[in-house]
């Protein structure tokens, strides 16, 4: 009887607590496309955006979605609010302008975004090039000349591929020094090899030792992944996390108003003495170099082509930096939003002059390489699809852009094989000239 009324018990007890645990709050999520598969329209075409709604994984039988359509970010429409009807709302928009018409769905702390992209290849630049640019970029270039490039090699053999002899290598330059890791492989003959330079995203961080196995690609490469900043390689974390949050916080956008003070004129010099240590290098062709990045590195990809007529070839990732003057043609501008707005809205109007020094739509009008490829997420909030493509627009040799039409800010496995293809196809057809 005891047991029987101790089981009884932890039964009863158990009932009371599985009462009071709460059942699990239903999983909303919410799914946004437009109605053509490329996510490309023509001027004047209307688009029309399905939202799916679905909740603990089946179609919300009914509820409401608040939608809002902007230029890319830039000039949003009044809210909508649509009833969701077994799992589905549509909502049709247009443009009467190249550019982007993006999408933003909320419903109960779910979103979901699209974009439709109309006629972005007519997007055009929303300044002209500076009249001074050259000459304020001759004079940058000038005085890194008179710095000699010295270099300071140290050899580095962990995680290093076999047959490849890497470095971490120190370059003078203006100001900080170039530093990254350097690699090669083994018994490489003179002027026998193309060249690459990694280049990074934002942040703060060690240069990357990976990056040493591209000189095993092709039957041998001369590679060299810079870090941003000119830092010591190989410290642990906790040494970039300290540099973050103290002498490189907000880095991006600090001193804009001064072409003189912006952060990446030193980031930029430090690019053309990294080429200058890679033509430099016996074993190179004389005539490959390729510049590979996304984000900030593509930032650093178009600025590498248009300050420097050795760069024959750019990959550039959902790049950054492109037409910081979009707000003078009522359109959004890429990170790191160089040009900062005042209480009113309205652009700071020294920075603005001085961005127009940084901005990949000028250097790309000034770029002399063979080929460039560029990617572009049509749901990129921070490097947004219409800067991006007026920067891609400005290209003049032989290019290609790979659209990601429900992608963010980030680089997708495909939008990596694109890049990787396209530099190593340029690798081959440069060693047929």
């Amino acid at each position: 009887m005891k047991l029987k009324s101790l089981s009884a018990l932890w039964l009863l007890l158990s009932l009371s607590l599985q009462a009071q645990i709460p059942a699990p709050a239903p999983v909303l999520t919410l799914k946004a496309s437009v109605d053509h598969p490329d996510a490309l329209y023509h001027v004047g075409e209307t688009a029309t955006f399905t939202i799916e709604a679905q909740q603990d994984g089946k179609p919300l039988a009914d509820g409401k979605v608040v939608c809002v359509l902007s230029k890319d970010g830039v000039q949003p429409q009044p809210p909508q609010t649509l009833n969701v009807k077994d799992g589905k709302a549509t909502l049709i928009g247009k443009l009467d302008e190249p550019g982007f018409l993006l999408l933003r769905a909320t419903s109960d702390k779910a979103s979901a975004m699209a974009a439709a992209g109309y006629d972005p290849l007519l997007l055009k630049p929303s300044m002209p090039v500076p009249e001074d640019f050259d000459a304020f970029w001759d004079a940058q270039k000038a005085a890194l000349a008179k710095v000699p490039a010295k270099a300071t090699l140290t050899p580095v053999t962990m995680a290093v591929p076999k047959g490849v002899a890497a470095f971490d290598v120190q370059i003078d330059c203006i100001g900080k020094p170039v530093s990254g890791y350097f690699g090669k492989p083994v018994e490489a003959k003179a002027k026998s090899l193309p060249a690459i330079l990694h280049v990074h995203g934002a942040g703060v961080r060690t240069a990357g030792l990976g990056s040493v196995g591209w000189a095993l690609n092709e039957g041998g490469m001369l590679s060299l992944d810079i870090n941003a900043h000119g830092l010591p390689n190989g410290k642990p974390k906790e040494f970039y996390d300290a540099v973050a949050a103290g002498e490189l916080k907000g880095y991006w956008n600090s001193n804009p108003q001064d072409r003189e003070t912006v952060y990446f004129k030193g980031m930029f010099l430090r690019l053309i003495r990294a080429i200058d240590f890679l033509t430099a290098q016996p074993e190179w062709d004389g005539k490959t170099l390729i510049v590979y990045g996304a984000s900030q590195g593509g930032f650093q990809a178009f600025a590498a082509a248009g300050l420097d007529a050795r760069v024959s070839f750019i990959c550039a990732g959902v790049p950054a930096g492109c037409d910081h003057t979009g707000s003078q043609a009522n359109r959004i501008n890429g990170w790191p939003k160089i040009v900062p707005n005042d209480a009113d809205g309205k652009p700071n109007a020294a920075a603005l002059q001085a961005s127009r020094y940084f901005d990949n739509v000028n250097f790309a009008l000034r770029a002399k390489c063979q080929g460039a490829v560029v990617t572009v997420g049509f749901i990129d909030t921070t490097c947004p699809p219409t800067s991006v493509y007026a920067a891609y627009n400005a290209l003049t040799m032989p290019k290609a852009i790979h659209n990601d039409i429900l992608t963010g800010h980030a680089s997708t496995p495909a939008a990596g094989k694109f890049m990787q293809a396209a530099a190593l196809k340029h690798v081959r057809e440069m060693k047929g000239k």
